[in-house]
């Protein structure tokens, strides 16, 4: 049993860290309906940038909140100068421009920064928190505790703010805000730019536990699509429960099905992806979609 608890605990370590990428393509899907490719490579650059200030000699704090203000505006600057142009187009030419700049970014990353493997700090202290058999990792305490905090920080935007209940309404109905006064382009900036500083929050996570280097997000990319699609695209909510069961579900499988092992982890979320898409398309806590004839 302690073995059990053990591997749960574990996977809910992995599922917070796809969380973090899985909210920030939740929250740029919800409101522009895109389904961002590049997000992991967007959090890999922003962490990039984290690690040359630490290296340059910032504390990691103030190094983290110069990348997240930094990460803001980028994102608003690709929405308008990438994104905008090709709003309103097929959907098959904005999955042509988002994988463009994924193949942009990570390029960009290898070209300024190599490709050499590289040390990034870990923020939280080593050493676990010891209970009835299972151990916890203080690292792991510390990515639950700031997933947990973003969370309720996007509540609060959400929810009680002027600029929060304007985004609201921009994913509920863009022309009707846009009636309304509501300046939908810069709502929808915003939404980038917010989505781009969620996921600097995921690199700067992954990267103690990984080693940085420009493809180290691509893995948890599938991840956080699976999570996502499980949790529902539309739903900030499944963004953050679909990760912990898809982390769970991932590390169970391992340990205890031969056939997949450690080898064959990955094709756990393949297979969440593939069932929720046949049996539940909106995901568990996404909505469907109603189309009126």
């Amino acid at each position: 049993m302690a073995d059990f608890l053990q591997q749960c605990v574990a996977g809910l370590s992995a599922g917070a860290i796809y969380a973090s990428l899985a909210l920030a393509l939740v929250l740029i899907y919800r409101f522009t309906g895109i389904v961002n490719f590049a997000q992991g490579e967007l959090a890999m650059f922003a962490t990039y940038i984290a690690w040359t200030f630490i290296d340059a000699g910032l504390p990691f704090w103030l190094a983290l909140m110069l990348t997240l203000a930094i990460s803001f505006v980028g994102g608003m600057v690709i929405e308008r100068v990438i994104i905008r142009p090709v709003e309103g187009a097929p959907e098959l030419t904005i999955v042509i421009v988002t994988v463009g700049l994924f193949i942009f970014v990570n390029a960009a990353a290898g070209w300024i920064w190599s490709f050499l493997i590289k040390d990034f700090p870990n923020p939280f202290p080593d050493g676990a928190l010891r209970a009835g058999g299972v151990s916890v990792g203080y690292s792991t305490l510390g990515i639950l505790a700031v997933i947990g905090g973003v969370m309720g920080l996007l509540y609060l935007l959400f929810r009680h703010t002027k600029i929060g209940l304007g985004m609201r309404a921009v994913a509920a109905d863009p022309v009707s805000a846009r009636l309304v006064g509501i300046r939908v382009g810069w709502t929808l900036a915003l939404g980038w730019g917010l989505a781009a500083t969620v996921g600097a929050v995921s690199g700067v996570l992954v990267a103690p536990l990984l080693f940085l280097e420009p493809n180290m997000m691509g893995g948890v990319l599938i991840y956080a699509f699976a999570a996502a699609t499980l949790g529902g695209f539309d739903s900030p909510l499944g963004a953050v429960a679909g990760p912990l069961i898809v982390g769970v579900a991932e590390t169970l499988a391992g340990a205890y099905v031969d056939a997949i092992g450690s080898d064959l982890k990955i094709g756990v979320p393949l297979a969440i992806i593939l069932a929720v898409l046949l049996l539940r398309p909106q995901g568990l806590f996404g909505r469907p979609v109603v189309e009126r004839a």
